[in-house]
């Protein structure tokens, strides 16, 4: 199906931008396998309803990706060395959060004691006395995929400073038998690098991102721990079994 040129009117991005999402949500995708010549630039001419120069623009943006390659004579491939895609599943429960970090390295960028507290919205507890902010990126394979924006209650941090400015802190909190946690509410939206976060993942100023926010809160309902975490959007799934074991012996059984 052709695109309608009005419809690139909706948005202010350039047209090329655009038209490079479209191609570049079907290499994600699989409509276009690695190795694969895609069409050609007729072709794309019309069905996107751009100029050739608006198409060429795109494929060199994506080239530049390392999603395609240009060959000359013989017309435009997807490359081969495609990045993994999809391969972080955001986790459902506490146990599984605390599973996703163990394969990823945790850098700290920025430790601040005695900083300006978290915003708190209703139902993510009461503030702590004090916080210490901590601002991590966490690589996979050696890239970025994921800022780690915490407030962390300062009398937590206090219990051990050297370790908590040098590895997540989640695991630790866990692992106190002095700690409680009586709810962790996580609320997921879509969001857009800002240029901190850009400079950390490696992206584009702007780009959306999956945003994760999370909140540990103890049995005197203080939030002891606020992470808004930022994940590269190519990185990101959510993957929820909807029909559990318990349902489906029940569905078996009427």
């Amino acid at each position: 199906m052709n695109i309608p040129p009005k419809i690139y009117d909706r948005s202010p991005t350039p047209l090329y931008i655009q038209v490079a999402s479209v191609m570049r949500q079907r290499i994600d995708r699989g409509v276009w396998s690695p190795g694969e010549k895609i069409s050609t630039l007729e072709e794309l001419e019309r069905e996107f309803s751009v100029a050739r120069v608006t198409i060429r623009q795109a494929i060199e943006l994506l080239r530049q990706e390392g999603l395609l390659d240009a060959q000359q004579g013989r017309g435009t491939f997807v490359s081969h060395k495609l990045r993994r895609q999809r391969w972080f599943n955001l986790a459902t429960d506490l146990d599984a959060m605390i599973a996703n970090l163990k394969d990823n390295v945790l850098k700290r960028v920025h430790v601040e004691e005695n900083a300006a507290p978290p915003d708190l919205k209703p139902g993510e507890g009461n503030l702590a006395e004090a916080y210490t902010f901590l601002r991590s990126v966490q690589y996979n394979k050696g890239e970025p995929f994921s800022v780690v924006n915490l407030h962390l209650a300062q009398d937590i941090f206090d219990k051990d400073p050297k370790r908590f400015s040098h590895a997540a802190a989640l695991p630790q909190i866990m692992e106190m038998d002095d700690v409680t946690i009586v709810q962790a509410p996580q609320t997921l939206t879509i969001g857009v690098a800002d240029p901190e976060t850009a400079t950390l993942l490696e992206i584009g100023l702007g780009e959306p991102t999956a945003d994760c926010r999370l909140i540990l809160i103890d049995r005197n309902g203080t939030a002891i721990y606020v992470a808004n975490i930022h994940y590269h959007k190519d990185c990101f799934a959510l993957r929820v079994e909807l029909l559990d074991d318990a349902k489906q012996r029940r569905r078996k059984t009427k």
